[in-house]
This record gives structure tokens, sequence and C-alpha cells, in this order.
């Protein structure tokens, strides 16, 4: 975290120079940075929750850092909703969880499920808990605001989707023994996860703007990372977590580097995966993964897991066919695609080895769910891609993300209603009289 505070921070020196709201950023971003620093070394509850509230209030300001612009406001506003139920949630995790240990420290807790086992407390503790996280981490339905964020300057795009949104994912390798004890929150986080990486698969692959496809990427690896939680393998979301923040905050910082990459392809022409490949692929991902653990016996995971990565790295070994192309170009993407998928098993085989200072739990009964959800993400994004014209009414939906964030908002404005009045904190660059509106609270 601190690697990433001190590489986005200098990007953002030149980024925002000239800007008249440098410095209240530069406060707003070193108050995420401290929030986010307390909550890692917290060992307690009330830390915590003090911790994430701070997080929350200092990424408002982030969020409204243009204050003239509507979405921009709308999407903190809708945020702002989210933190305080999952605040109220939290605060009645803790309360429950205190009430039943005695302590609000966490090493009393860990100390007290092993060796009194569950608790009717401390399972329902454990929903209060994974339902906050559910919030916190921006999965379906309540997903919107960040997907609206992108109206907020790259650098705190960077800062949320590599530092602050994947928290979630750190809380819940944190709370493993508390979700043990717990099938009814493991199968919330199963349900949530899987569902949010279902959708935001289909809605990615739609958008065209690359900040809106990076945004909807983080919702689909942010369900992922919380559907292995679910599945009790915290090992690989520790690694998933690494991973996803050094990804997100390179992808966002170089995004103009997008222009490059998009005129390469046209002057390349359209090309589709062939029709073999896409059915082929997932045996393929599958044959790579068992190789790569035969070579490397250090460590293993559930049979259902090399299902689910085979059919989750399967789309690196499509291979891309245009008029013309050479049939070396395309065994040389197999090839490639192929390592990566090994490099990618013995990454994650060698993550056992670590001293993460977590043990995986596997929850063998929500395995095969999670397994058959995502052969029928695998088989539906397989379809999207070699047919897309006969399924435009999916295509429609898939882009209006299914019309859930819609629903939210006008749930969310009618239960805690807005108004909007003239916001006159920083002037905008057009004249007084057409200014847009800001959103503030009732």
């Amino acid at each position: 975290m601190q690697l990433l505070g001190t590489v986005i921070g200098i990007f953002s020196g030149r980024y925002l120079q000239g800007e008249p709201g440098q410095p209240r950023y530069a406060g707003a971003f070193a108050g995420v940075l401290a929030s986010v620093h307390v909550l890692l070394l917290s060992g307690h509850w009330l830390l915590l929750i003090a911790a994430w509230a701070g997080v929350g209030v200092s990424l408002r300001h982030l969020l409204c850092f243009y204050r003239d612009r509507p979405f921009a406001q709308l999407a903190a506003y809708k945020k702002q909703i989210v933190d305080r139920l999952a605040d109220l949630l939290l605060l009645a995790a803790a309360g429950l969880a205190w009430a039943e240990v005695g302590s609000g420290s966490f090493a009393a807790l860990r100390e007290h499920i092993t060796a009194h086992g569950a608790s009717a407390p401390l399972q329902a503790s454990a929903v209060c808990l994974a339902l906050a996280i559910v919030l916190r981490t921006a999965l379906f339905p309540v997903h919107g605001w960040l997907i609206q964020v992108m109206e907020a300057p790259t650098p705190v795009s960077a800062l949320l989707h590599a530092g602050v949104v994947n928290l979630a994912g750190y809380l819940l390798i944190r709370f493993a023994p508390l979700l043990a004890v717990s099938p009814a929150a493991r199968w919330l986080l199963v349900a949530f996860g899987l569902g949010t990486t279902f959708l935001a698969g289909f809605v990615m692959l739609t958008r065209i703007s690359i900040k809106v496809r990076l945004a909807w990427s983080t919702v689909a690896q942010m369900g992922f990372m919380v559907l292995e939680c679910g599945l009790g393998l915290y090992q690989l979301a520790a690694l998933h977590l690494i991973g996803h923040s050094l990804y997100k905050a390179h992808s966002f910082l170089s995004a103009s580097s997008a222009v490059r990459g998009t005129r390469l392809q046209i002057m390349r022409g359209r090309s589709d995966a062939a029709v073999a490949s896409l059915m082929l692929a997932p045996a393929g991902g599958l044959a790579v993964v068992l190789l790569v653990q035969a070579l490397l016996p250090m460590g293993s995971w559930p049979w259902w897991w090399n299902g689910v990565l085979a059919l989750a790295w399967a789309p690196l070994l499509w291979i891309p066919m245009a008029e013309g192309d050479e049939p070396a170009r395309a065994w040389t993407h197999l090839f490639f695609g192929a390592g990566l998928v090994a490099a990618f098993t013995a990454v994650a085989t060698l993550a056992h080895t670590l001293p993460l200072g977590v043990t995986d739990t596997p929850f063998h009964v929500a395995g095969p769910v999670a397994l058959a959800g995502m052969a029928l993400l695998y088989l539906g994004l397989a379809t999207l891609q070699r047919c897309p014209q006969r399924f435009p009414t999916w295509r429609r939906w898939s882009y209006a993300g299914f019309y859930v964030d819609e629903f939210y908002t006008r749930l969310a404005l009618r239960v805690w209603p807005a108004r909007w009045a003239p916001h006159d904190a920083i002037p905008a660059p057009r004249p007084a009289a057409s200014r847009t509106p800001g959103l503030t609270e009732r």
C-alpha cells in the first residue's frame, strides 16, 4: 500500500499541476492513505470501524474533486448511502462478537473460536460482516457508484481501484476464522461473488471507454475475490489481492496508451477467435493447470478449483484469426497463451508455500456451484464473442448493466432524497449563468 501510495502521489503532482483544488486533493489523499494504514494495522473492532469510516470520509472529497460535475456528486452520494449501511452492519458485527467474546480484540476473538467453536451470536456476527463487505466492495447491485466515479481525476481512480475497494478482500482474509464458523455467511459471499463475476463479465465486453472498461473489470475481479474467500481459498485470494492492486494501478496510470493500442488493432483489422479454440480452450487450460501442479507438488487446492481456474484462464488460449493470417501466427499465440496459464498456475501453486499467515478452509459444498457458474459464464462469453449479432437484446442489456444501477439509483433517491442546488465552492470554467448545479443532501 505504501508503494502504491507513493507512485500515485508522484503521478498526481504532475497530473493536477495548475488545478486550483490541488491542495484540497493532497489533504484528502493523505487522509485516505493514513486511514488505510490504520485499518491494515488495526487489532481491535473500534479501531477498524473508525479507520474504515475515515477512508470513506476522505475518499468522498476525492470523488467530488470537480464539484460542478453532477454525475460525480451523484456517485459520491450513492456511495455515502452504501457506506452508512455498511457501517451499521459492521457495528452490529462488532457488537455481537464483543458481547460473546467479552473483548474487542481480534486475537481474543480467534482464541475464543478455537476454544469454544461456533455459537449463534458469532454466526450472526459473521453474516453482518459479510454483508458489510459486500456493500463496501461495490458488488451487484450496489456497484454503480464505482462506475460513475470516472468523473474524478485518473489518480483517484487508480487509488480507488488499486488500494481502497479491495480492502474488503483483506478483511475477509483477516476474519477467516470467524467466517469459517458460519456457513450462511460463506453462502452469502459465494452468491454475491459469483453473481457479480457473471454479470460484470458480460458488461465489460460491451464497453469501449478504457476507464469504464477497467472499472467494470474491477467489479468482476472483486466478485471473483469475494468468491475465493467464500470458498475458503484465502491464500489464492491474498495473491489475487496483491496482483490486482499492482495491475489496476498500472492500468489506470497508463490509460492514455490505449490510443496507440486501438490504432494498431485498426491497422491489423478485425479478427475473431477461431471456433475450435473457443471449444477446446477450457480443456487445454485444464491440461496446463494439472501439468504444472504435477511438476510443482508444493501445494494443492480442491479438484473443482482446477476447473474454475481453467475456465477463467481459457480466453488466454483463444486464437484470433483474420483473413490472410498464417498458421505460424496462430501457433505463436497459442504457445504464448499456454505460457501465461502455466506461469499463473505456478505462481498460485508457489503461493501456498509463502508465510502469508492464512490457512485455506475449502467450502466443498459450494465448490461445484462455483464451477457450474463459471462454466455458464464461459459459454455465454464464447457465444457472444463468436456470434454477437445473433443476440442483440442480450448485448443491449449487457451494455446497460442489466439496468440494475438505474433501479438502485431510483430506490436510493426515494429512500434518502437529495436536491439539486448550485455549488459555489469552486467556480466552474464556464460562465456563471450556465453553471451545472451540484448535488447536496437535504
